[in-house]
């Protein structure tokens, strides 16, 4: 009994201490403050391209969760001929996935330190409550970086990131940006247009992450097939930080959950 006072009364607090720290860490991460800027987000600048072909290039300017520039060379396969799209000046592109990442990771410290410098633990139920809800947030923002959006071809063709750039995307264009991981990521896809007589099959592609050559869609009254996907990516060093201290962190939550569960397996959660 000495014991599990002790566990609930100084190393519970010590975990919740040191989980703290890792998860401010984290929260640093996303944040990328410049030094003297009132908490602005610095620019970095990523090269987007693929050792195996040279169709599709692209520099981007990632500010914090958004994307402020962003210039693509497309080498169309049929002619040759080098496409260049870039941003408007006006525009940015906000990139969910990190937004919510930092959003749950800023929850999850909000759940360590809601309470009292001087506060004690009473039950080891009430411990396993904590760290179960700290899980969750760790969980959900890990998630929100390794599981991007499965989204419909109609629905990257309406998204607004097809009127972000200068000169406009051809019709036959169509681009989407996502986390991966510790990694950013373009796709391209080019289409080529079903005409109305054509005898083959039509079967709307699903949403999925990344669609394949072949795939089919109808948007704008209009049939589509995709013939070409190009897909380039580059890692970003501080999204692979952020994801190892969820994985620290998680594990730190799941050992104090296990220590409790043992001294739960002779008492019933008995307060003193």
């Amino acid at each position: 009994e000495e014991e599990f006072k002790w566990l609930l009364q100084e190393e519970v607090h010590a975990v919740l201490r040191q989980l703290q720290d890792i998860l401010k860490e984290a929260s640093h991460r996303f944040a990328l403050p410049t030094s003297g800027s009132g908490g602005a987000y610095k620019q970095e600048n990523f090269v987007l391209s693929t050792s195996s072909t040279d169709q599709v290039k692209g520099v981007m300017t990632l500010q914090g969760d958004a994307l402020c520039q962003a210039d693509v060379n497309l080498k169309m396969p049929r002619n040759n001929q080098l496409l260049h799209f870039a941003f408007r000046e006006d525009k940015q592109w906000k990139l969910q996935q990190i937004q919510d990442a930092r959003n749950h990771v800023n929850q999850a410290i909000y759940l360590l330190m809601n309470r009292d410098v001087n506060y004690r633990f009473k039950t080891g139920l009430e411990v396993l409550k904590l760290m179960d809800a700290v899980m969750l947030q760790l969980s959900r923002a890990r998630n929100r970086l390794t599981t991007p959006a499965t989204l419909t071809l109609p629905e990257i063709a309406s998204s607004g990131l097809t009127k972000m750039f200068t000169p406009a995307l051809p019709p036959d264009i169509l681009v989407n940006f996502y986390i991966n991981l510790n990694k950013l990521c373009l796709t391209v896809y080019q289409l080529h247009v079903l005409q109305p007589s054509t005898t083959k099959n039509f079967k709307a592609a699903g949403g999925s992450v990344l669609h394949n050559p072949g795939a089919t869609f109808e948007f704008g009254s209009q049939r589509y097939e995709v013939s070409h996907v190009h897909k380039v990516e580059c890692v970003v060093p501080w999204l692979n930080d952020a994801l190892v201290f969820f994985t620290v962190s998680l594990q730190l939550c799941q050992q104090l959950k296990d220590k409790i569960s043992v001294f739960s397996s002779y008492w019933n959660y008995r307060p003193y």
